[in-house]
């Protein structure tokens, strides 16, 4: 089977251009969860250039077993959080995703992600 550890970091940079356009459209949730994406997916294309498993969504728990990684944790404690509440309505008691994320967030969690996928093409070479 062909390791396809390319593939995910490439998507993990189209996710985060995906990111970009959505805050420029205003869709400040779904430039969060794009960040996220862009992460996870970095990370774990990290993992298979280096033949290892990585299953789960927690960015943070994917990235502290990368040595080397330990600056990006509130990066990636701050990506964790726009995993689910950024899609489900029942994430809030009133209201829905779009209502609460700013531009803000999602500048930051672009950051993130961008800080993050550069440590990861790094690790690949």
């Amino acid at each position: 089977m062909p390791n396809r550890y390319a593939d995910w970091l490439r998507q993990a940079g189209a996710d985060l251009a995906h990111a970009r356009n959505a805050l420029a459209a205003g869709d400040y949730e779904w430039s969060c969860f794009a960040a996220q994406q862009s992460a996870e997916k970095a990370v774990k294309a990290v993992f298979l250039h280096r033949g290892m498993e990585a299953w789960g969504h927690t960015v943070t728990a994917l990235l502290g077993r990368l040595p080397g990684a330990s600056p990006l944790a509130d990066d990636a404690k701050a990506l964790d959080k726009h995993y689910i509440p950024t899609r489900y309505p029942n994430g809030f008691d009133a209201g829905a995703p779009t209502d609460f994320y700013t531009r803000s967030e999602a500048e930051h969690a672009i950051a993130c992600a961008q800080r993050i996928l550069g440590f990861c093409r790094d690790q690949i070479g």
